[in-house]
């Protein structure tokens, strides 16, 4: 076995999966409004949590993660895997005193940021290079170390004076990569890869008392995930296997995280082993202007609130971290171009763009459509010809025995087995109808705004409008 930099050309294919295994190695790191003293930034780091063994043991976080999936490698194939985690870095903020000494206080006010405590995180990476023969049998193990320390960073104003020091302080971290792999029975050379990564920590709570998560983390793999790449062969996927294969991928064993193809699409030659769920070929959305670490809040929200947020809590977030602040920065200099671009995206199509034999149209000259079929930005993908006969201001629906079209009043009557909590709100609300809308499957639906709503104008004007299928309303008779 080797641990060495990798080649070049495995170095390229793994640098295409980074872009989505950045977002999983810093998701949740810090959420909006992006300020240490938010609540919901008090409880860090939920994902890939592997913690030191004793601490963990009586609790739901693990000290290990288990990847089980099967690759068919080509002969003298190598195996490169990288290990990717957060370590915890406390940081602590000090006032300068007269006498030239420091002192630990609860923040430190600059001209343009708060400094609080904070836990930054600073990323880890194990790297190994392995020829598949070796796996075979006991496999291989990679342990590694990293030990305790602590660095200080003065604080200056802006005159340039020394008014105070961050103490960044390091926990001992170890653990260790098991690799192993085991051949399958069947017509084909198929083999079982095992990938462990463990917490070796022989950190135990002092004097034997239950000490709390914020003391085990500085010595836990925060967000740990694994890339790994064959240098001759194929991954199979674990999500939708070929037909002779789905026995063994069943058998498959993945405790803490998840395998999935990654890296350019059309390739089955690097996975990526994640503590969040993803499906095969993950992408990061192209309108994306940069990180927000919150993927459970949409990015156009998301960035709107946070140049909404005050300016005293833009200064606590800035001192929060170098992270938070460019979250700050990015929406504070977002022009609307880009904002615009946040508002949506269609990327459902493909399929629908494909020829009739399944496969997508070759690329015309200019590069459209491209080679997955999408055309042109500005190429309906649908046949202009098939909506002739619609007008989504003219056209009318018979609901119980009556006739509705734009103007109509109906009562909503949300249908259980399809709505969401918002819709559900709105049960027995009068409404107006703004529209007879037909969808490409040829269903039918109404665009409707809320009587007595105070926005409706809004909503109409900007073409907002809320939607109900016609089993889901109620006519009603039209105002004199």
């Amino acid at each position: 076995m080797s641990v060495t930099t990798f080649a070049p050309e495995t170095e390229a294919r793994l640098a295409v999966a980074r872009q989505v295994a950045d977002a999983v190695l810093f998701e949740g790191y810090v959420l909006y409004p992006y300020r240490a003293s938010a609540a919901k930034n008090r409880l860090r780091w939920q994902f890939g949590v592997l913690v030191p063994p004793a601490w963990g043991a009586d609790r739901e976080e693990h000290e290990f993660q288990h990847t089980e999936c099967l690759m068919e490698p080509k002969a003298d194939a190598t195996l490169a895997v990288e290990l990717r985690f957060l370590r915890a870095r406390r940081r602590t903020v000090q006032q300068a005193r007269p006498d030239g000494g420091f002192e630990t206080v609860a923040e430190l006010r600059l001209g343009d940021r708060t400094l609080v405590p904070w836990d930054e995180g600073t990323e880890e990476r194990v790297e190994a290079v392995v020829p598949v023969e070796e796996l075979l049998g006991e496999g291989v193990r990679v342990p590694f170390d990293r030990p305790a320390g602590q660095d200080t960073e003065p604080v200056l104003d802006e005159s340039g004076r020394v008014v105070g020091r961050m103490v960044r302080r390091y926990e001992e971290t170890s653990g260790v990569l098991r690799l192993s792999a085991s051949e399958l029975d069947g017509p084909y050379r198929v083999l079982r890869l095992t990938a462990i990564v463990e917490n070796t920590s022989t950190w135990t709570p002092p004097d034997g008392t239950a000490a709390d998560r914020d003391a085990a983390l500085p010595r836990s793999l925060v967000a740990t995930h694994l890339l790994m790449g064959l240098g001759a062969g194929s991954f199979l996927s674990m999500t939708d296997p070929p037909e002779w294969a789905k026995g063994a991928v069943a058998s498959c064993r993945n405790l803490h995280t998840w395998p999935v193809l990654a890296g350019e699409p059309g390739r089955a030659d690097v996975v990526l082993s994640s503590p969040i769920i993803l499906e095969d070929h993950p992408a990061i959305a192209p309108e994306s202007p940069g990180a927000l670490y919150d993927a459970t809040e949409i990015d156009e929200i998301l960035a709107l609130r946070t140049a909404a947020l005050t300016d005293e809590e833009k200064r606590e977030a800035r001192g929060t971290d170098d992270r938070a602040a460019a979250v700050i920065d990015l929406a504070d200099t977002m022009p609307p171009e880009v904002l615009e671009r946040l508002h949506g995206a269609v990327r459902s199509l493909r399929e629908v763009t494909a020829t009739g034999t399944g496969t997508a149209s070759a690329p015309a000259a200019d590069g459209f459509p491209d080679e997955f079929g999408v055309p042109r930005p500005d190429t309906p993908w649908w046949d202009p010809a098939s909506d002739a006969g619609f007008d989504p201001a003219q056209d009318r629906i018979v609901v119980d025995g009556r006739s509705l079209g734009a103007g109509s009043r109906v009562l909503l009557r949300p249908g259980l087995r399809r709505t969401d909590a918002q819709d559900l709100f709105l049960a027995g609300r009068t409404a107006k109808v703004e529209a007879v809308l037909h969808d490409v499957d040829g269903q039918v639906h109404l665009a409707v705004t809320v009587e007595d709503d105070p926005g409706a104008d809004i909503r109409r004007e900007q073409g907002r409008f809320l939607y109900f299928q016609p089993d889901e309303v109620e006519p009603l008779e039209d105002k004199a």
